[in-house]
């Protein structure tokens, strides 16, 4: 008997140029106001006035918020969302990385919703339809332009909340790979490993189906072959193939999720406001290799790709797999070891205790205690 998939996307606009959708999409969605999302450090790009002046040749009127920062907060968001009702907005629009976008998606589910963000913290807790969203994603990796995932950070209680709906799955994505011209080094290669992180992780995920698996294999492979080569010449060429890589391994996590790593670096960006693109070359390894006894077929796909051939066994090309992706980490030269992103040792239990609160940990194919997370942390540190 065959099983029954279900898989949740936005429209998709893809390409060189596919920014010039931004207005027709908006007024098609009927919009007359758009709240336009953003951060300061793309405002200062030039690529909110070039939208900007596409939105004028429809006619549409839009109010800016930037108040956003990294690991967005659940007062920012308030604020948002006051504006958004204040102003009379209609249809939701944002240009960035992960931050911007679940900026506006918290924005968008409180202006419809009302209440707090933390009132939908979980899976399944959206009770009425958002107002329409089209999100143009900047960096190629954060997802959250394709994602039904939202990870807002509680400022009291100094958490990241994972909210989870197919409501929170914007109504059009346009993935323009023009924008990663303007990207530096640095978040080339945050964004390109948070894709990697995704791809591997919904690959070996509880709920990873053969829609999510052959996105999260290509995504591996394309990641792979074209972040090394956009880091050396800054060809749009393999910078697009890092946007396909990205909205491929979006796909497969929105409709597979995560694991344990993300559960991990949701932890630390919440508690201690850690980049999270930082995180995963430091934890993704290690957390493979605590995964490997219950998905080595698996994990030996990925070491197939990543070494270019298959070894004598499925373990021995699985592990000298992991071991390929630590040397191309390393060779990345972005840090390895977790003691150069957190000052304070004493609080990881504290932060592994945090992540057994996470959604992402229970699609891990292995099952984890917080002192199993805290041995890898320590291995690592």
């Amino acid at each position: 008997m065959m099983n029954i998939y279900k898989i949740s996307v936005p429209e998709i606009f893809f390409g060189r140029g596919s920014l010039k959708y931004a207005g027709v999409t908006a007024r098609r969605l009927g919009a007359e106001k758009i709240l336009f999302v953003s951060d300061s450090g793309l405002e200062k790009t030039g690529w909110l006035d070039l939208i900007f002046e596409i939105l004028e040749r429809e006619n549409l009127q839009w109010v800016k918020f930037t108040t956003v920062v990294p690991n967005p907060r659940d007062l920012d968001i308030e604020e948002g969302a006051r504006l958004y009702r204040q102003e009379g907005c209609d249809v939701v629009m944002s240009l960035g990385g992960g931050s911007p976008m679940d900026t506006a998606k918290g924005i968008a589910l409180l202006a419809s919703n009302g209440g707090c963000i933390r009132d939908y913290e979980g899976a399944n807790r959206i009770q009425r339809p958002l107002p329409p969203m089209i999100f143009l994603p900047s960096t190629a990796g954060g997802g959250s332009d394709i994602s039904q995932f939202a990870i807002i950070t509680d400022a009291k209680r100094n958490i990241k909340m994972s909210i989870i709906s197919r409501t929170l799955v914007p109504n059009i994505s346009i993935v323009d790979p023009i924008f990663l011209m303007t990207n530096s080094e640095g978040l080339i290669i945050t964004s390109a490993i948070d894709a990697l992180a995704h791809a591997i992780e919904s690959y070996v995920s509880l709920l990873a189906s053969p829609l999510t698996e052959v996105r999260s294999l290509k995504a591996i492979d394309l990641i792979l072959k074209h972040l090394p080569l956009a880091l050396k010449y800054r060809q749009l060429d393999d910078l697009e193939n890092l946007a396909i890589a990205s909205t491929s391994a979006a796909i497969a996590f929105s409709n597979a999720s995560l694991g344990m790593e993300h559960a991990i670096a949701h932890s630390l960006g919440g508690m201690l406001d850690v980049v999270h693109g930082l995180i995963h070359p430091i934890l993704l390894a290690p957390v493979m290799r605590y995964n490997l006894p219950v998905c080595v077929n698996k994990i030996a796909k990925f070491g197939k790709i990543i070494l270019g051939k298959r070894l004598r066994t499925d373990e021995s090309t699985a592990r000298a797999g992991i071991e390929k992706l630590e040397e191309f980490c390393a060779s990345l030269n972005v840090t390895t070891r977790l003691r150069d992103i957190v000052s304070d040792r004493e609080t990881l239990p504290l932060v592994c205790q945090m992540a057994m609160y996470d959604s992402c940990l229970l699609t891990n194919p292995r099952p984890a205690t917080w002192e199993q997370m805290l041995q890898i942390c320590e291995e690592v540190w």
